[in-house]
């Protein structure tokens, strides 16, 4: 597969923001070739492609797929599996922040509950850090309840709320106003 320059900027960039992500850089790497890629591709031709291990763009589909940001598929007459992305950028948006709070904000909030509880019968915690970790506790369950009441939204209405950023903000007031209140 020839990649054109633009479409090698792309990908080489997706592997370095991946890599910032804590995303391994081949599995960045893979997620923007499928994007890109007009038509379903084989893993041999993704190894061939990005000058990678066969081994690596292998465990790489496997992670893609458990993220269910890639899929296997088949063509009419070749045994190879063939893999596509999915190309909604807001299901893929959607998808990322779903995984991303099952593998990290709820196994979060499960030990900060866990801490609260134990916090109670800590003699030796100070009540300032016990506060702390209330703090951190509420401001986590906030994000995760947040997401929740976000993630069911159709992409149209996701997106006109986005659009909408600062002038929320200025609707409700900056915290000076809100303080005066």
């Amino acid at each position: 597969m020839q990649l054109s320059a633009t479409m090698q900027k792309y990908v080489l960039h997706w592997g370095e923001m991946g890599s910032r992500w804590g995303v391994n850089r081949t599995v960045a790497q893979i997620h923007a070739l499928l994007f890109l890629a007009e038509q379903p591709i084989t893993a041999e031709i993704i190894a061939e492609t990005l000058g990678v291990a066969r081994s690596n763009v292998s465990n790489s589909l496997k992670e893609l797929q458990s993220w269910g940001l890639v899929k296997t598929t088949h063509l009419m007459g070749d045994r190879r599996d063939h893999f596509v992305a999915l190309q909604d950028v807001w299901e893929i948006f959607r998808v990322i922040m779903e995984e991303r709070k099952r593998r990290e904000i709820d196994p979060t909030l499960t030990v900060l509950r866990e801490c609260m509880i134990e916090a109670e019968d800590d003699v030796a915690l100070a009540k300032s850090t016990r506060a702390k970790m209330g703090q951190v506790l509420d401001f986590m369950e906030m994000l995760g309840n947040t997401y929740d009441d976000y993630k069911h939204l159709p992409p149209a209405t996701l997106k006109r709320f986005i659009k909408m950023g600062g002038k929320v903000a200025k609707l409700l007031g900056s915290d000076e106003k809100v303080k005066k209140s």
